[in-house]
């Protein structure tokens, strides 16, 4: 089951449907890379500049399950990679959110087949629009009950 839990991580990092996070307050004046950002200040986290930093994952722009697995195939955490956040102000519900991902993914999986209508490489994972969020664009698939 890693390189499911991999490419979980991966659709949460390459789709990024929430790239900004919420906002926060400097508590006190800050001095960041010679600017000052004065308390009061509002500050919108951007966790896509993390997700798609080529110093972070090579080739960021390309879906890659295999940044989230070792040489030996297990999954391997990858500090660039924030879809609750990080820190002290991570979402509360994020472990649960992975584990109902999980569960929901490999439950359907195990179950049916998936097919596409048409070949893989006619189908665009650039999101449909783009704004605060990212909508991504809709697929037509077709789902059959595997035979056990």
């Amino acid at each position: 089951m890693p390189y499911m839990e991999a490419v979980i991580h991966e659709i949460q990092r390459f789709s990024d449907i929430l790239p900004m996070n919420l906002p926060r307050i400097a508590m006190k004046d800050i001095h960041f890379r010679g600017y000052v950002i004065p308390k009061g200040t509002y500050i919108y986290p951007l966790l896509s500049s993390v997700h798609y930093d080529p110093e972070q994952h090579s080739n960021p722009q390309e879906f890659d399950p295999g940044r989230f697995l070792d040489s030996q195939g297990c999954f391997k955490k990858v500090e660039a990679f924030m879809p609750f956040s990080a820190g002290k102000r991570m979402c509360i519900g994020g472990g649960l959110a992975r584990m109902e991902l999980f569960l929901f993914f490999t439950t359907i999986l195990q179950a049916f087949t998936l097919h596409s209508p048409v070949p893989p490489s006619q189908i665009s994972l650039a999101p449909a629009s783009v704004g605060v969020g990212k909508v991504p664009p809709k697929y037509q698939l077709s789902v059959s009950q595997r035979q056990h």
